[in-house]
């Protein structure tokens, strides 16, 4: 029977003597490859680039490029490296911006050895060791990014574009809109080229899916 794999960790910590401690505890606990070591955020980007390791224990405060950009930077190209943030902090606020930037987990700087190796061998399990709190936060700025993003483009149009829009995404027909509105079909059609114009939209069946995706059909439907 050949032997499991080893899981392929790269140590990014800007302390030569935290990256041996975490080398010598990885060996001796086993099924752990360390395949790389470096001392700063830039750093930790190009090495993981070139080694495509399985897990990156990752410090938060380092000369170059800070922990959390370099993880954003990471897990953006290569979405099955994941990433355990050390750190530290104590803030809730450091374990959301860990969250946001990708990490699978997150832990303090001096847990203790072997909290360390549990969280290491959960996150290469894909496990997720971030606090449910911190997530639930992270959704929820989430969605009001994405409310507040929504609410900013539909202001870029007039309460009448917004209404023939929103006809015009039902289905209707340049005449049946008229027809509703009381203006004359060329009227209307010219309106729909202004709004493409306006949004940079090419086709109508792109204008009509971001009509849909900014809510306008949930708004007709909810006012009827």
């Amino acid at each position: 029977m050949a032997p499991a794999a080893q899981t392929r960790v790269m140590l990014v910590d800007d302390h030569a003597m935290m990256r041996d401690g975490l080398r010598e505890a990885l060996y001796r606990f086993g099924g752990f490859e360390v395949v790389g070591e470096v001392g700063d955020g830039e750093a930790a980007v190009r090495a993981a680039q070139e080694l495509q390791p399985d897990v990156i224990i990752m410090d938060v405060m380092m000369p170059l490029k800070n922990g959390i950009d370099a993880c954003r930077e990471v897990t953006e190209t290569l979405p099955d490296t994941r990433v355990l943030i050390l750190t530290a902090a104590t803030e809730e606020n450091a374990v959301i911006e860990a969250a946001a930037a990708g990490a699978t987990g997150y832990l303090q700087k001096y847990s203790g050895m072997e909290e360390l190796l549990r969280a290491v061998r959960d996150v290469a399990d894909g496990e997720h060791r971030i606090p449910a709190s911190a997530i639930r936060r992270v959704f929820s700025e989430i969605r009001a990014w994405a409310q507040h993003e929504k609410t900013s483009d539909l202001r870029r149009l007039t309460e009448r574009e917004r209404e023939i829009l929103t006809l015009f995404a039902q289905g209707l027909s340049y005449a049946k809109i008229a027809e509703v509105r009381g203006n004359q079909p060329v009227t209307v059609r010219n309106a729909i080229y202004g709004i493409q114009d306006k949004l940079g939209i090419e086709t109508k069946q792109e204008l009509v899916v971001w009509a849909v995706r900014k809510g306008l059909l949930d708004e007709w439907q909810h006012g009827r």
